[in-house]
């Protein structure tokens, strides 16, 4: 078991975990569940972290409502790196996440985006206004963050009740994003994360979603119950927090807190 002190103190500051506490960083391995805007990043960070401890971890990715729903009803999952902060928050609350575990990792930018190079020019606001457009492609705002995040930027600029017609759904961000690349959706509010990918050949035309439009996409990880004595996820979390993750974090497009 690990004792609570030290988990403390690993998610805090992973520099001296090795040294100072032999236990902790024992090889381990964890299953941790991933938002899936977040899906890439996860993959890099994994295998940074892996080269640098002998821990291994394993990911699983969905919407955050759904990753929830499964933790509620005992997926065997040790942490948690939801879309949002609330989510994170309920389980604490109903202690299925350690209590003092819950941090924001990222926060998420939204971006209207089409494959096609001269759809989005300049303010993506003229381009909602005219509508000259079959389907709009957005996450279900009842399951997933940047869903949200799309209906309140569309209900900032009075167009959510006329764009009705037009919407279509993926059940997380990441299915908004292929409703869009595969052509099913003309555009499409997704993460700017996925459109700066390197695996994303279509760069196409955005709009970078101001902040103000929206409430800020703050994704937080925690320490689920399941967790509480597995070294790898403890130690993974704490390296969330590492300068190193930060600047990989960064790099893919998301903001810092």
């Amino acid at each position: 078991m690990v004792p609570d002190f030290i988990r403390r103190f690993a998610l805090q500051n992973l520099v001296f975990v090795a040294v100072l506490f032999p236990a902790i960083s024992a090889a381990d391995s964890a299953l941790i569940a991933v938002a899936t805007n977040f899906a890439e990043v996860a993959e890099s960070l994994v295998r940074d972290f892996e080269a640098l401890s002998e821990h291994e971890i394993r990911i699983s990715t969905g919407s955050t409502g759904k990753l929830y729903a499964q933790i509620v009803n005992g997926a065997p999952y040790d942490a948690l790196l939801a879309a949002d902060r609330e989510n994170p928050r309920r389980l604490e609350e109903a202690e299925i996440a350690v209590a003092g575990t819950v941090f924001t990792y990222a926060v998420g930018k939204l971006a209207l985006w089409s494959p096609d190079d001269e759809l989005i020019i300049g303010n993506g606001i003229e381009v909602l206004k005219r509508g000259n457009f079959r389907t709009l492609a957005i996450a279900n705002p009842e399951l997933a963050p940047y869903g949200d995040a799309a209906m309140e930027t569309l209900k900032s600029l009075g167009l959510w009740d006329a764009l009705q017609g037009k919407l279509v759904m993926g059940e997380n961000v990441g299915q908004a994003f292929a409703l869009v690349a595969t052509g099913n959706a003309e555009l499409g509010f997704v993460a700017l994360a996925s459109v700066k990918s390197k695996r994303n050949k279509q760069p196409g035309s955005r709009w970078d979603v101001p902040a103000e439009l929206h409430a800020a996409i703050r994704q937080d990880a925690a320490l689920l119950e399941h967790g509480y004595d597995n070294a790898a996820a403890v130690a993974f979390l704490a390296y969330l927090k590492s300068d190193e993750a930060r600047l990989t974090i960064a790099s893919f497009g998301y903001g810092l807190e």
